[in-house]
């Protein structure tokens, strides 16, 4: 990876460094709720970035956020409702896009174009075409774009990884990645006026417009298929990472996934029963959540079995990995999580990669382009369940081959005036 004119530091940066005298990275945030500011709360931590504008359509969220970011780092954020504007206006170096799904791609492709390097959430599109559209532009713009897909960090993650790819599962033909999760059937809420501070019509953006409810925002909007793709989109892109991280392949060669309401009977429309398998050439991968029904009867509520020759390994969240021998008599072997808080995650070290690539000029351990492909299985389940039927997929063409007018599903019609993303 070559770096531009426009690159991490510039001469005059460089000149700085080379002094030994501390550089920030200008940085911004799109996207303020709660999530946005767990990462820009690591941005902060690093040491190396000033905080310089916030962007949200929520004054309710970007007022708190304003107050929080001065508080944490003595600076004085600006704040802006348009991100192309505060793109226009502040030129960050860095920008962190945690928005809805549905606004990913064409926050993060216009903070490409205006030059910033970009951490942006997972999953990275709300459709594959989008995806591959988000590749193009940071490869284009020779700009670093790291995928919050922070479990790639992980030091239990990389070290079942480790163990993994040192053959101790022996042969691996099944993998079954899975979220099941409590709750009943829910109660709907009714929809109302926005609240007096939101731009209910920005939110919605290019996706459709519909009447607000506070179950979509904030935080509901990922049980809601215009804004976003359901539990499988949501957690299912973090155990899909593990998977296509673990092996050499790059994506499946058949999708076939089922999709249902069975209990649910709230305001959202995303499925609560959802079953998916994917073939691949050495392997197959099997799916599958509920948002229903949880319970001691299993002994884990999330993560990915490794189902080989020589045993199980469990790969999870908070309880770690576990490798349990197929000989009884072996001890079973395993590794706690090392976690931050808030909310037990990774980000720290992600952010740490993301400024490390960054100056090196080198792909982050989350590079767009895995994030793409780890998104794109979730996107391709959720069209077999619309196309009725199994999926053959051609990967380095991004083609369904055996349902031509399944393609159809890769893609969308934007919400005037904005434009679908090309490339």
């Amino acid at each position: 990876m070559k770096l531009t004119r426009r690159g991490f530091a510039g001469a005059g940066s460089a000149a700085l460094l080379l002094r030994g005298q501390a550089r920030k990275y200008r940085t911004a945030l799109i996207g303020s709720g709660w999530w946005g500011m767990n990462i820009l709360g690591e941005a902060m931590a690093s040491g190396e970035c000033q905080i310089t504008a916030l962007c949200d359509v929520d004054e309710n969220q970007l007022r708190p956020a304003r107050e929080k970011a001065a508080k944490l780092s003595g600076d004085q954020p600006r704040t802006y409702k348009d991100y192309r504007e505060m793109l226009r206006k502040e030129r960050p170096e860095i920008c962190i896009v945690a928005t809805p799904d549905h606004w990913h791609p064409l926050a993060m492709i216009e903070a490409v174009k205006q030059g910033a390097h970009v951490y942006v959430e997972k999953p990275v599109s709300h459709t594959l075409r989008e995806g591959r559209a988000m590749v193009n532009a940071a490869r284009a713009s020779n700009r670093v774009v790291q995928v919050g897909t922070h479990r790639r960090v992980s030091p239990h993650n990389i070290s079942a990884m480790e163990f993994l790819r040192a053959g101790k599962l022996g042969r691996v033909g099944m993998v079954r990645a899975f979220v099941h999760s409590g709750g009943g059937a829910g109660v709907k809420s009714p929809d109302t006026e926005a609240p007096a501070g939101l731009d209910w019509d920005f939110w919605c953006g290019p996706a459709p417009l519909r009447p607000y409810n506070k179950a979509i925002h904030p935080r509901g909007f990922r049980q809601f298929m215009d804004y976003a793709n359901g539990t499988i989109g949501d957690w299912g892109i973090h155990w899909f990472d593990q998977i296509l991280w673990w092996t050499e392949e790059k994506y499946p060669k058949k999708i076939h996934s089922t999709a249902a309401r069975r209990v649910k009977q709230d305001s959202s429309d995303a499925p609560d029963t959802q079953v998916a398998t994917f073939e691949f050439e050495s392997f197959t991968c099997v799916w599958e959540h509920r948002l229903y029904a949880a319970n001691n009867a299993e002994s884990a509520s999330l993560g990915v079995y490794f189902y080989g020759t020589e045993g199980t390994l469990h790969l999870g969240w908070r309880d770690g990995w576990t490798f349990h021998p197929a000989d009884r008599k072996k001890p079973s072997i395993h590794e706690n999580p090392t976690l931050h808080e808030p909310d037990t995650q990774n980000i720290k070290e992600l952010w740490a990669d993301f400024l490390g690539a960054i100056k090196a000029g080198r792909r982050p351990a989350c590079d767009i382009e895995t994030g793409h492909r780890s998104t794109s299985m979730s996107l391709l389940a959720n069209a077999s369940v619309k196309a009725g039927q199994s999926l053959a997929w051609d990967g380095e063409k991004e083609t369904i081959t055996n349902a031509p007018r399944a393609n159809a599903l890769l893609s969308r019609t934007y919400r005037a005036p904005w434009k679908y993303p090309q490339g």
